[in-house]
Parts: C-alpha cells; sequence; structure tokens
C-alpha cells in the first residue's frame, strides 16, 4: 500500500532514533537529497539523478545538487579521450 508523507517522516524518524542519532537532525528531504548527491558523486550521471528526483528539467537538477561550473570542470578533466 502506499504510504504517506507525513507515515514516510514517522519511520524516518523511528529509524534514526533505534541507530541512536538525533532525529530532528535527519529528515526525509535531507536523506532525499543526499543520496541523489552522492550518486551524482560517484557517478557523475546528471540525468539518472534528474530521474531519481523526478524532475521535467535538467537545470532544475543542477540548481538542486548546487552544481558549480568547477563541479564539471574537474569531471571532464577525469575523463580521457
Amino acid at each position: 500500500d502506499h504510504v504517506s508523507t507525513r507515515q514516510y517522516a514517522r519511520l524516518v524518524d523511528k529509524w534514526v532514533s533505534m541507530i541512536e542519532l538525533e532525529p530532528r537532525a535527519y529528515g526525509t528531504h535531507s536523506l532525499r537529497r543526499t543520496k541523489v548527491a552522492m550518486i551524482y558523486k560517484k557517478t557523475g550521471n546528471l540525468r539518472a539523478c534528474q530521474l531519481l528526483l523526478g524532475h521535467r528539467k535538467l537545470e532544475s537538477t543542477v540548481r538542486y545538487l548546487g552544481i558549480e561550473v568547477d563541479d564539471a570542470l574537474e569531471m571532464s578533466e577525469q575523463i580521457d579521450l
């Protein structure tokens, strides 16, 4: 069955408490953003991040992740042609 946003937030609070972390320091949105940011850093696959976040425009994903020109240059330097 579908889990409401509020039910999901309660589950996250419970999981965070179970591993003895401070529930107020972790939220559903911060976890969502962190996971996708980690995927982006590891793979550089902006399109995959866009799909995971459900963004229609790639520009929205770029803003959401806070990607800067320096990040793009660093990634391009890691790829040999």
